[in-house]
């Protein structure tokens, strides 16, 4: 028997990068600190189901408590220093549950639009986006009409907003994605006219050695 549920997915951007710079025991311990404070942030209606790595999942019983705890989740994540930038995806359907666990097309679709989202996104499919925007829960962007990766078909997507959005994403370290804060790098470098910010001299050195490979393309 199917249930109508809230999904949300959200993981951090830049964790592959952040584990080969600083390692499995350093990647390991910033995955559970996330899994720790997520879970902590959840209100009465919405359960952490699951974690995957450098991502949750949390199941709400309404789309307000899903709202909720997606903000919740972004805001403390934001706010916890020398932590990756976190994207979140929503989405409501029916599933089917097994073994406390949830199954069905609306799941996988949370899963996509989170893939979809940048590092402080938080990103949800229109029927959310209507639901935030009636009840005053959040402002909803238009992010266009897009198809994401194994759904038949495109899907308009909207990124959220409220009073309790991240603040603006700090800087980021391009080698371990880390965000930083500038008045607390470690080490700083002038790239073709840019000043970038390190968590670390290791980040600077590696940075150093191979620019090029560590720009994003333009």
């Amino acid at each position: 028997m199917s249930a109508e549920l809230t999904f949300v997915f959200a993981d951090l951007a830049g964790y592959t990068a952040l584990t080969e710079a600083h390692g499995d025991d350093d990647a390991a311990h910033i995955a559970l600190r996330f899994h720790d404070l997520s879970r902590a942030c959840l209100p009465a209606n919405a359960q952490l189901v699951k974690t995957i790595g450098d991502a949750v999942m949390v199941a709400a019983t309404t789309m307000e408590a899903g709202i909720v705890a997606a903000f919740r989740i972004a805001r403390r994540i934001a706010a916890e220093p020398s932590f990756p930038a976190l994207r979140v995806g929503l989405n409501a359907g029916p599933a089917v549950e097994r073994d406390g666990d949830y199954f069905g097309a609306a799941v996988n679709v949370a899963a996509r639009v989170a893939a979809f989202a940048r590092g402080g996104e938080i990103v949800c499919t229109e029927a959310i986006a209507a639901f935030a925007t009636k009840q005053g829960l959040a402002a909803a962007r238009p992010m266009g009409t897009v198809r994401l990766k194994n759904v038949a078909h495109p899907l308009a997507l909207f990124e959220l907003n409220n009073h309790e959005s991240p603040r603006e994403l700090r800087h980021i370290d391009p080698v371990c994605r880390m965000q930083i804060v500038p008045g607390e790098a470690v080490a700083e470098i002038e790239h073709e006219g840019t000043v970038l910010y390190f968590c670390s001299r290791g980040c600077a050195e590696r940075f150093t050695e191979e620019p090029d490979v560590h720009m994003p393309a333009v």
